[in-house]
């Protein structure tokens, strides 16, 4: 069992936020401007439900990147880290291509790349430390809950 290191799950947790955060901050002023104009699915959730669910997202993310990082040496430890790090500048880079470029089309091909990167990471993830694995499934089912709605948006618009 790997000994628990403070340190690093706070600067995980820390780093996973803010730089999660920085695509709110391109999304926020789109939501009554450019957002409230598109056609959207009677699915669409409400918007104050977005800014709850990723916190609660990136928490996990968090916290998942951390029992990876903090994991003991391993074959897979070194595929799990990379695959996460893609997916989320993946993450990070949907909500410019989305929100600031208004490209619903681009964005719908590339949530679909960061869609198989979050698999990627959890079936690696599996290999290196299970829960840092299962902390990322609700992350997948909301992202794929997006990707379903990007390309709504994208074929009503």
């Amino acid at each position: 069992m790997e000994k628990f290191n403070g340190l690093k799950l706070l600067v995980s947790v820390i780093v996973i936020l803010a730089l999660g955060s920085a695509g709110g901050l391109v999304t926020a002023p789109q939501i009554k401007t450019w957002y409230v104009l598109l056609q959207k699915p009677v699915f669409n959730p409400p918007n104050y439900l977005f800014a709850p669910v990723w916190t609660f997202l990136y928490l996990s993310m968090g916290v998942s990147f951390y029992l990876l990082w903090n994991s003991k040496k391993s074959n897979y430890k070194q595929y799990a880290i990379s695959a996460f790090v893609i997916q989320f500048i993946l993450n990070i880079a949907w909500s410019f291509i989305f929100f600031y470029l208004h490209q619903v089309g681009w964005a719908l091909a590339e949530i679909l790349m960061m869609w198989l990167f979050i698999l990627l990471t959890i079936v690696y993830a599996f290999k290196v430390k299970k829960w840092a694995a299962w902390l990322l499934i609700p992350y997948l089912a909301w992202v794929s809950f997006a990707t379903i709605l990007n390309a709504a948006i994208y074929i009503l618009n």
